[in-house]
């Protein structure tokens, strides 16, 4: 039998019911029954620090590159030209006859 209905049928018989104080008193001998339900499970978790060594290797790659950098150097040299008055005026006449041609 079902513990859950044989208590309610229990109640829902005495609301019915509008008696005196007799039916109030009125306790019937029923036998005591035992039920067993599944156990319920309960977890309770501890936690308990664990040292765990971990190493990480770094490794360094140094990397070297040629980069042009441009550095100008300068040479000076010096030379001596002798210039006539003479071929100047011939260089001009001609170039002035040139420029008439055209």
């Amino acid at each position: 039998m079902n513990r859950n209905n044989y208590y309610n049928m229990g109640v829902i018989g005495n609301m019915g019911n509008v008696g005196g104080m007799n039916d109030m008193n009125f306790c019937p001998d029923c036998p005591t029954q035992t039920i067993y339900d599944p156990p319920i499970v309960q977890y309770e978790n501890y936690y308990h620090p664990q040292l765990v060594n971990v190493v990480q290797n770094i490794e360094t790659v140094k990397q070297h590159h040629c980069c042009p950098v441009y550095k100008q150097h300068f040479t000076h040299t010096e030379k001596n030209v002798m210039v006539s008055s003479a071929r100047r005026a011939k260089r001009a006449k001609a170039s002035a006859n040139k420029r008439s041609k055209k």
